[in-house]
């Protein structure tokens, strides 16, 4: 069951990624299954039936050639009998009309029309026509620019240009400004095609979408054809798109079906009650130009802000320079302090005299000190925040705790955890959200097997019944035909009455009838479900594994290795500042005791010793962490720049949007605000008058839809 389940499911996949949910049905019902045929009474006067209100959803497909010369047309029409009445009134001008679900039949009226003996059901039919379209379509083919037949384009390579072109046939007469003109009925065209990437590459589509699963490329295409004259936009100011045309490099070209859809219903629906201040339209452009002002200005400055940051990180360069020239002559100081201390330790009088001046300094020498240290915190919290975290404020007490903490948030295992999990739930919910139609694919599926389960049987039963008429058994005639007693025209004529049987309509009803009971059975619904639950699973399990999440989650990895480094480096760098800090205040305190005497004199002098090598030490340590800083600035004067020349083409590219989008669209309105909604008025009005296309009752509210499906391109 499951290898048969998985091929139908992930072809309705595709076809609904294609161009959404409405082109694989309108695909599978350009091959409808013929039924019985409706009676038909002639001449013979139609019944009397009460206004009610009833609803005609016609779709019409057109089966067209690969270049779109139509070479038939089917109508698929759905009366919606919502008031359960026993008889519909309908109005087509449809031939060879047939019944597709259920029996009941209608009487021929005049002037197109037939009443249905629908006995309070809804009423479904098709039928040919032979009648213009509404909008006619054109495919054309080039290759390496030079026009050719799609025949003669089959298995040829180069540089291939497909274009869709619409022309819009169906209009009414509408008084604008005292004038009649041609209002078109605003068919919006949604072409779709499924392209193999072995055959296709550098895709690109005008007026439309790509999509790119790795082995297909999936194009999407939107036109408005003869909504251009209705609304009577000048081009140069706003074009609205009346085709499609796709680009790539092929080798050896084909090409699968394409279908377009042509619907009316995104007009038809509008409401255009609220149509009617030229003074709020104007009003809502004025507010929009205002923004878009304000953005340019907001761009300029920062890039103007940038310029300034630029110029001053000179400063700031000559500053650390300063820094490290400071902490060169700090560290050859330490260094003389170090040697020093060991010269004190050789007279008491001479070291009192020099602790009463050291001490008279240490005050001012440990508030340079914390200064200095809590200048680097501040640099610190800049570049916390700067890296997009959000901590605590840094201090001489905190900041080895709050950076561990930091480090800690940003361990691989940790980091991976959340990606993942925020990856599944983002997942899970988008495959959910194709549940319903998922189920309807597994339904399908199990409907197929079901069928095919059941006609065996019914099969194996009407060859028992055939035999059984001739007198025979299956095992006796599976022995004759052995043993050649039953000559092969017998057993044609058997196999021939067999067949007979089963295109009955009794076998056809039992086969409908048994596939229904098992469909609704709880052992095969408990299938679907858990076919379908199967199926979602998959898909996440699937999409989870994809180069996009991986990707996503890997690029989360990275981010978070990085910065865990570049805050250890942070933290390291702090930590021998503090060990300097740390010495200092051991010094000055070494100082001061010192000083209480010089019976203490000796013992004094040896801890002054021993802090005037850690002052050197950590010393060291500052000056080269302001080596390290200093060697940095480049690297700093370049991101400026960097961002700087970003804020430019940030500006460019606002001013570019402005004059190429924003300003068009104001010029397109601006002084023809009144015109334009009385236009946009009257082609709404258009698209709900046009409700069908074989023939509809004015008791009907209607609505129709075109799917055009053209022939594949295929080398022989």
């Amino acid at each position: 069951m499951k290898s048969k389940l998985t091929k139908p499911v992930a072809l309705l996949l595709c076809g609904l990624l294609l161009v959404g949910s409405v082109v694989p049905q309108a695909i599978s019902a350009l091959r409808p299954e013929q039924q019985s045929q409706p009676t038909v009474k002639e001449n013979t006067p139609p019944a009397e039936e009460p206004e009610v209100t009833l609803t005609k959803d016609e779709t019409v497909y057109v089966l067209a050639g690969a270049d779109g010369s139509v070479e038939k047309i089917i109508v698929s029409d759905w009366i919606q009998n919502t008031l359960g009445n026993a008889t519909v009134t309908d109005k087509s001008q449809l031939t060879d009309t047939v019944n597709v679900k259920g029996e009941e039949t209608y009487t021929l009226g005049g002037d197109d029309t037939r009443v249905w003996d629908a006995q309070g059901k809804d009423i479904y039919y098709q039928g040919n026509i032979q009648k213009e379209l509404p909008v006619s379509l054109s495919v054309t083919y080039k290759l390496d620019g030079k026009p050719i037949s799609p025949e003669d384009l089959a298995g040829k390579s180069g540089k291939v240009t497909i274009r869709f072109d619409y022309t819009n046939l169906q209009y009414e007469m509408v008084e604008i400004d005292g004038k009649q003109e041609k209002i078109y009925v605003p068919f919006a065209m949604i072409t779709g095609m499924l392209l193999d990437n072995d055959v296709f590459s550098h895709v690109e589509v005008s007026n439309g979408k790509l999509m790119n699963d790795g082995d297909r490329t999936i194009v999407a295409g939107l036109a408005f054809p003869g909504l251009q004259s209705n609304l009577n936009l000048d081009q140069e100011k706003l074009e609205i798109p009346s085709y499609v045309e796709i680009t790539a490099d092929v080798q050896n070209f084909s090409m699968m079906n394409t279908v377009t859809i042509a619907t009316n219903g995104i007009f038809g629906k509008l409401n255009t009650k609220n149509l009617n201040s030229v003074e709020e339209l104007s009003a809502s452009l004025g507010v929009l130009t205002d923004a878009m002002n304000q953005l340019l200005d907001g761009s300029s400055r920062l890039y103007d802000g940038l310029c300034t940051l630029l110029d001053k990180s000179e400063v700031l360069i000559a500053g650390i320079d300063q820094l490290a020239e400071g902490a060169s002559k700090l560290k050859v100081g330490a260094a003389a302090v170090d040697k020093g201390a060991g010269a004190l330790a050789g007279g008491a009088q001479e070291l009192a005299n020099g602790l009463d001046t050291l001490d008279a300094n240490s005050g001012a020498l440990n508030a340079g000190a914390k200064q200095v240290f809590t200048s680097l915190l501040g640099m610190a919290d800049n570049q916390l925040a700067a890296a997009g975290l959000t901590v605590p404020k840094l201090t001489i007490d905190n900041y080895a705790q709050v950076l561990n903490g930091v480090i800690a948030s940003l361990d691989s295992a940790n980091v991976a955890q959340k990606a993942e999990a925020t990856a599944r739930q983002a997942v899970t919910e988008q495959v959910n959200a194709q549940k319903d139609v998922i189920a309807g694919a597994v339904t399908e599926a199990v409907r197929q097997e079901v069928t095919e389960k059941v006609t065996q049987a019914l099969r194996e039963n009407v060859e028992v019944q055939v035999l059984a008429a001739l007198g025979m058994t299956r095992e006796q005639y599976e022995a004759g035909v052995a043993a050649g007693i039953i000559p092969p025209e017998q057993q044609a004529q058997i196999a021939a009455a067999i067949e007979a049987q089963m295109a009955g309509e009794e076998v056809k009803a039992a086969l409908e009838a048994q596939v229904t009971q098992q469909m609704a059975s709880e052992e095969v619904q408990a299938l679907i479900a858990a076919k379908t639950q199967e199926q979602i699973a998959s898909l996440i399990e699937e999409n989870m594994h994809s180069p996009q999440v991986q990707a996503q989650i890997t690029k989360a990895l990275e981010q978070a290795a990085s910065g865990a480094a570049a805050v250890s480096a942070l933290k390291e760098q702090l930590d021998s500042y503090n060990q300097f800090y740390l010495g200092l205040n051991q010094y000055t305190a070494g100082v001061g005791a010192a000083k209480k005497g010089a019976n203490q004199l000796k013992d004094g002098a040896s801890a002054l010793k021993a802090g005037s090598a850690e002052l050197s030490a950590g010393v060291d340590a500052l000056y080269n962490g302001i080596l390290t800083l200093k060697n940095g600035t480049p690297a700093l004067k370049e991101g400026v720049t960097q961002l700087r020349d970003g804020a430019m083409q940030l500006a460019d590219g606002l001013k570019a949007f402005n004059e190429q989008g924003v300003e068009k669209l104001v010029a397109a309105v601006d002084g023809n605000g009144q015109a334009l909604l009385t236009r946009i008025k009257a082609t709404v009005d258009v698209a709900k008058n046009y409700k069908s296309f074989s023939g509809i009752t004015d008791e009907m509210d209607g609505q129709v839809k075109f799917v055009y499906r053209t022939d594949s391109v295929k080398a022989d």
